[in-house]
């Protein structure tokens, strides 16, 4: 367990998980934090008002004044870098590879020269179709990343791989997570809150047809994971002492489908399900993932003992008690 004099730097810290981490920091009673990120004209800034912290800075600022004098912040005990563009459907390749690649390894090499304990966003979007495997023990070199953003994410792995880096640094793949706090994605939130929204509006939920035979329609699976269940592991990981570094997978372990998923969004209403298949947009339909689930086993070997959400109460969960009151960790 952490000191209560640690001081901690959270970047994407007021984003969907870096929100939620700051949140879960402060439920342990740190408070000596200090957080990055890009505001611009979303409702983003929704999420710090409940958050306890230290100081808030700009991420280009940061960035800029860091890049001059390596010293200015002073130092760290841990370095969250959870900042990143997390646009799966992003088609800036040279913004993708600064914001996410470059800018990691800068983190990277900062934190480790302080000797910050450095924690770091990948995602389980680097798996590509998962073929070839989704076990956070095998050699990412092989893996094959299915769009723009994961590569960016895969590159720094292989970069960490190389520099020998790997057994001083965390990497998480988180894989499918959802929960409150992410109401400025967009098109990025999850199924759950867009589901709300529609459920709301015209009492349906709509979900992507199959567009292979081995699958029925809403049967595509995704391993589903709460916030509140994803910061809890990345702050044991980034907490326990005896935890080796590497790369970690961030996920509940099981497969759930979007019918699951949906249906479960129903209930939390008290509505019977109402839900009809629309055809996957061709920008996509080649690049989707028809099922993920993370083998948590080396999560579980790190002494992550505790339970896991199960999908329906954390649909019920965020829905009745974020959703519906439009409520932010914290508030």
């Amino acid at each position: 367990m952490s000191k209560h004099t640690d001081r901690i730097l959270v970047t994407g810290g007021a984003g969907f998980i870096g929100s939620a981490l700051v949140w879960a920091l402060n439920k342990r009673g740190l408070t000596d934090i200090i957080i990055t990120d890009f505001l611009g004209r979303d409702e983003k800034w929704r999420n710090l008002v409940g958050l306890q912290f230290l100081d808030f800075i700009d991420a280009r600022q940061f960035r800029n004044r860091l890049s001059q004098h390596s010293e200015t912040f002073g130092t760290f005990d841990y370095v969250f870098h959870l900042g990143a563009c997390s646009s799966t459907t992003e088609t800036d390749a040279a913004y993708l590879l600064d914001n996410n690649y470059n800018v990691t390894k800068e983190m990277a090499a900062w934190a480790l020269a302080q000797k910050a304990r450095f924690i770091y966003a990948s995602s389980a979007a680097t798996y590509g179709d998962g073929a070839k495997s989704m076990s956070d023990e095998t050699d990412g070199q092989i893996f094959r990343p299915l769009n723009m953003y994961a590569y960016s994410k895969h590159l720094f792995d292989l970069h960490a791989l190389r520099q020998g880096w790997l057994d001083r640094i965390i990497g998480l793949k988180y894989f499918n997570v959802f929960g409150p706090n992410e109401d400025h994605k967009g098109d990025m939130c999850s199924l759950v809150h867009k589901a709300y929204r529609e459920i709301r509006r015209s009492g349906k939920i709509s979900l992507f047809k199959s567009h292979r035979p081995e699958y029925s329609h809403g049967e595509q699976k995704r391993d589903f994971l709460y916030v509140k269940d994803a910061v809890e592991m990345t702050l044991h990981l980034a907490f326990n002492a005896k935890t080796r570094g590497g790369i970690y997978n961030v996920g509940s372990g099981e497969a759930n489908t979007w019918n699951d998923l949906a249906t479960a969004v129903f209930h939390a209403l008290g509505k019977a399900p109402i839900i009809e298949y629309v055809d996957m947009p061709e920008l996509i339909r080649e690049k989707y993932q028809y099922y993920t689930q993370a083998d948590i086993s080396k999560l579980r070997a790190a002494a992550y003992d505790c339970p896991i959400t199960p999908l329906k109460g954390a649909v019920h969960d965020y829905v009745q008690n974020y959703l519906t009151v439009d409520s932010r960790l914290g508030e």
